[in-house]
């Protein structure tokens, strides 16, 4: 490396294990003279994180690059993520790209990095390993997640659902967990760090512990964190279904150091689209997990996800999962227009539903999930909250999550970035809970 600080932008797309991963890359170029600038200044060394769930994010991640190239034509183009592992091909036709790598290989940026600098100029180094034949999960060690109030650990990658609209098993490989006491010294490392809420993030970390030795499982490593130094919160990512089993229900339900708020996608309120999907559990089965987790506590925040849109998703499907929402005790919706992505099952499958009708579709559904966060939200003014208060101040306020994931404002001089405190909710705004400290 040379002696002269250099000026490096990543931008990331997709979900938190990207995010992590990005943190990762980040901490590498920094501790090696490289410093962080927002992407639009035209940094030296510009990171495209990419994801690839549907056609419109690979759209995404092409233009990210073209425009990197035009705000410094002279910037190195580093791509990477789940695009540059499904198609690295197409990304070597795009101007200023001089570096595309893919998943596995980004512990070993640094390296990667100074081989390439020593090529030619025009010459675009490619280094995609076959990631389902990888058989460890091994994140490097983070002892700062910059620019972020909370950090997130991940314990997990990987994915063998193989449901029929998604890539992901091809572009992160096969399901493998981190080993236990590597995530406990990682979130232990974090906290001597300063962050007071850690996120467990992975692909499927419901499976966690089912490539390690026998009898080990999520609880387990929950179990393991409750026993550790760390005084935080813990908040867990996007969990199936199918992956919460009483005995883990029960421990959620009685955990006070796990944040009340669950991630589990439902896809769709229909059991005939739900075949096609290749998910493996019927709308009755969902329906009774909620109502369970409800039951247990009614204050916990359910974030659910739903494609609309699917092939064969007739008015009728359409109308099952309007109304099995309307039903179900859930928080937040996360509202997901069906994208052909080239290499699924769902691609090349009959009765594609027209672009004008997903696009209607998803608007009513986004608009059932802002009444139904309204609704939840509205239950908490006048009750006591614990807010992880985040960085940055808009308007005389700083934001912040509270335990069961409602956004939270503050006045500005009454709380500081990274303080988790106490506080009360007076009123609903159009940006959260507005909230006052408890002395």
């Amino acid at each position: 490396m040379d002696s002269v600080i250099r000026s490096v932008a990543i931008v990331t797309l997709g979900c938190k294990t990207n995010q992590f991963e990005s943190a990762a890359m980040l901490e590498q170029l920094t501790d090696n003279g490289y410093s962080q600038v927002d992407f639009e200044a035209g940094a030296d060394l510009v990171i495209v994180n990419t994801c690839t769930v549907t056609a419109a994010t690979d759209s995404q991640s092409r233009n990210l690059i073209r425009r990197a190239q035009r705000l410094n034509p002279a910037a190195r183009i580093v791509v990477t993520g789940c695009y540059a592992q499904i198609n690295p091909a197409e990304l070597q036709k795009l101007p200023g790209v001089s570096l595309i790598i893919g998943n596995e290989e980004k512990k070993e940026l640094l390296w990667l990095l100074t081989q390439a600098q020593q090529n030619d100029r025009n010459e675009i180094t490619t280094l995609v390993t076959d990631i389902r034949a990888v058989q460890r999960c091994s994140p490097p060690d983070l002892h700062t997640f910059a620019q972020r109030s909370r950090a997130f650990v991940q314990i997990q990658n990987g994915c063998d659902a193989f449901c029929s609209y998604c890539i992901i098993p091809y572009a992160r490989g096969a399901s493998r967990s981190v080993p236990i006491e590597q995530v406990v010294a990682q979130i232990e490392r974090l906290e001597m760090s300063g962050y007071r809420e850690i996120v467990l993030t992975g692909i499927h970390i419901g499976g966690y512990g089912q490539d390690l030795d026998k009898g080990i499982s999520l609880l387990t490593l929950l179990r393991a964190i409750e026993d550790c130094e760390f005084t935080g919160r813990v908040r867990l990512g996007s969990i199936e279904p199918t992956e919460l089993p009483l005995e883990l229900r029960n421990y959620l339900a009685q955990a006070s150091w796990l944040c009340s708020h669950l991630h589990i996608p439902l896809q769709t309120g229909d059991d005939d689209i739900l075949r096609r999907m290749n998910r493996h559990y019927d709308t009755a089965f969902f329906a009774d997990l909620l109502a369970d987790l409800h039951q247990r506590n009614s204050a916990m925040a359910i974030g659910l996800d739903v494609i609309c849109g699917f092939p064969g998703e007739t008015e009728e499907h359409f109308s099952r999962t309007y109304r099995l929402l309307e039903q179900l005790p859930f928080s937040h919706l996360h509202v997901f227009p069906f994208s052909r992505r080239p290499g699924t099952p769902a691609a090349t499958m009959p009765d594609q539903v027209a672009p004008a009708i997903i696009k209607e579709r998803a608007a009513r559904l986004r608009s059932l999930g802002e009444k139904k966060l309204r609704q939840f939200s509205r239950r908490f003014i006048g009750a006591e909250l614990l807010m992880l208060v985040e960085g940055g101040v808009s308007k005389g306020q700083r934001k912040g999550l509270s335990e069961n994931y409602l956004t939270l404002l503050i006045d500005q001089h009454q709380a500081q970035a990274g303080e988790l405190c106490l506080v009360r909710a007076t009123d609903l705004v159009a940006g959260g809970l507005k909230v006052e400290p408890v002395n």
